[in-house]
């Protein structure tokens, strides 16, 4: 239907029953997730597939005029190619740079020599701040991929180690990849990229304060929590010292990597001045710790001159990703405002009978312009060789091809899902639940991770349902968009897809159904967490999610 300007009107229920119409709405999200999570079929496949379907739907059901439909999925693949791809693909660039380098090994050998025996400590520092460092800059499961080898090499059994790496990977994933999925989430809601990465922020740093404490409790037991209270403590709330103001004032990209810096900081400050009183090793069974020339490096710090360099060049790279993507656009910075095109298909909204939009604004001086600037001042800091970078970008491309095809081709069908009225329709839908939807938002979240593997493709697929459901129910504005994406965070531990990545440095290859039966029950308690705090900022300070 065309309104009388020429716009495309969007009809609330066009099959004239409101739950035939939820379940019509369903369709592509509910194909889509059962060709990732059944069929076990490779992610760009089965988003081609689901594009294709939402396409068919929004002509044949929905009445959304073809050519305006194939403009929104045009403008939908440019922001997934410009505002996804052009991130994920250069902060992998700058992960496979390091490791060529050997700056990231540098940085490895550093930590574990600093982490004394204590498996606690080991725990705390490695799956938990380095953990964050990882999902900051590269996400997709490699986090878990890296940490748990290391867990293993200082005597976990790998299953549990496998645990540990992806329960201390929860809290930094909304943020992970240089903040991929909140800027996914701003693009399909038309929210403010700021109030979102705020927003999330907010649950995120209630959130964070678990799970430093749960792998303490994994590694050596309660009785291992007894007496190293504070290093869960310091572990919490330094990662989200640096997070929480990151995500408030400078935005999505970096709230993982400082958290995680940060937290480096004080943990090794706590280790000088404090370690518990009695040295525990895996399952917490006490050990002696050695001292003298045979010391293991986890057990005794290198203090030579090799180990301060080892410290430099492991640190150097994110100071400097740091300093140029926060001078470049941070709130004092203009130069992402500059944009060339900006095509837009408009609709009138089914539910506000208003003008709603969906636009690609192609802005040079995106965040991924400054990441790939970052890269450039790495490479000379580093010294890196012209062989080195060849086999980084042929290690990206290897791991990307896939993920770079998704990314546009699932926002195109996100962005015709909310052209031709079907998430609205959705959102009507679901709205009849009424005021327990707020207890559904994150269980959501956690399904569609759960299934999808992504927390981006969560965000794409369910942000602007969710966004449209909270304002039928009249919840603050950012609190279910921001709930989906914590959702997706406690879910990655049972993702199928992240955990083919995580496993694929052990003996669990092929055998992701057993690490995910192994993290069910505390991804649980997680779940549980979050909708406690989802009705803390529903009930108690809901102004913490207006804008």
């Amino acid at each position: 239907m065309l309104f009388a300007s020429g716009s495309f009107v969007q009809p609330l229920n066009p099959v004239h029953s409101t739950l035939g119409t939820t379940i019509v709405a369903l369709v592509p999200l509910v194909l889509l997730l059962i060709l990732l999570a059944v069929v076990r079929m490779t992610a760009w496949q089965a988003v081609i597939i689901g594009a294709v379907v939402t396409i068919v739907l929004a002509i044949t059901v929905w009445n959304a005029p073809a050519g305006q439909t194939a403009k929104a999925w045009l403008i939908g693949a440019g922001t997934g190619i410009w505002a996804i791809d052009w991130i994920t693909f250069w902060g992998v660039v700058i992960y496979y740079t390091l490791v060529e380098t050997g700056a990231f090994d540098d940085l490895k050998r550093w930590l574990i020599g600093h982490a004394t025996a204590d498996i606690r400590v080991q725990a705390i520092l490695l799956a938990w701040s380095l953990g964050a460092l990882l999902e900051g800059l590269v996400g997709f499961g490699y986090p878990w991929a890296v940490i748990a080898p290391i867990l293993v090499g200082l005597g976990v059994v790998e299953i549990d180690a496998i645990r540990v790496a992806a329960i201390g990977n929860n809290a930094p994933v909304s943020y992970g990849a240089l903040g991929v999925p909140i800027i996914t989430l701003a693009a399909v809601t038309g929210l403010p990229l700021m109030h979102l990465s705020a927003s999330v922020g907010r649950i995120v740093a209630l959130l964070a304060l678990a799970p430093p404490a749960i792998l303490i409790v994994l590694v050596s037991g309660r009785r291992g929590l007894r007496d190293a209270w504070p290093l869960a403590v310091v572990g919490s709330l330094s990662y989200v010292a640096g997070q929480y103001p990151t995500s408030q004032f400078l935005g999505p990209y970096l709230p993982d990597v400082i958290g995680a810096v940060v937290s480096f900081a004080a943990l090794l400050v706590l280790l000088r001045f404090w370690r518990p009183k009695t040295t525990l090793g895996y399952g917490g069974v006490p050990i002696v710790q050695p001292v003298g020339p045979g010391t293991p490096a986890a057990t005794q710090p290198d203090t030579t001159g090799t180990d301060t360099r080892a410290a430099v060049r492991g640190f150097l790279p994110f100071v400097i990703l740091i300093v140029v993507v926060v001078a470049a656009t941070g709130p004092w910075s203009h130069l992402g405002d500059y944009t060339f095109v900006k095509p837009t298909v408009t609709a009138i909204s089914s539910l506000t009978h208003k003008a709603t939009k969906i636009s690609f604004a192609f802005a040079p001086a995106v965040g991924g312009t400054w990441i790939l600037v970052s890269w450039l001042v790495i490479l000379v800091a580093l010294r890196v060789r012209r062989g080195q970078i060849a086999v980084a970008f042929r290690r990206t491309f290897t791991q990307m091809w896939g993920a770079l095809l998704v990314a546009p081709i699932i926002f195109g069908l996100a962005q015709v899902f909310n052209f031709s009225g079907m998430a609205n329709s959705l959102a009507y839908g679901f709205s009849r639940i009424g005021a327990a939807f707020i207890l559904l938002a994150p269980i959501l979240g956690w399904i569609g991770v759960a299934l999808s593997g992504s927390s981006t493709s969560t965000n794409a697929l369910f942000g602007g349902f969710q966004y449209s459901v909270g304002g039928l129910l009249g919840f603050p504005a950012l609190l279910a968009p921001s709930l989906n994406s914590t959702g997706a965070e406690v879910g990655k531990p049972v993702a199928p897809q992240t955990a083919s990545v995580g496993v694929s440095t052990s003996t669990y290859v092929r055998r992701e159904g057993d690490v995910i039966r192994h993290n069910m029950g505390w991804t649980l308690v997680l779940l549980a967490y979050l909708i406690l705090i989802g009705l803390f900022y529903r009930y108690v300070l809901p102004s913490a999610m207006q804008f």
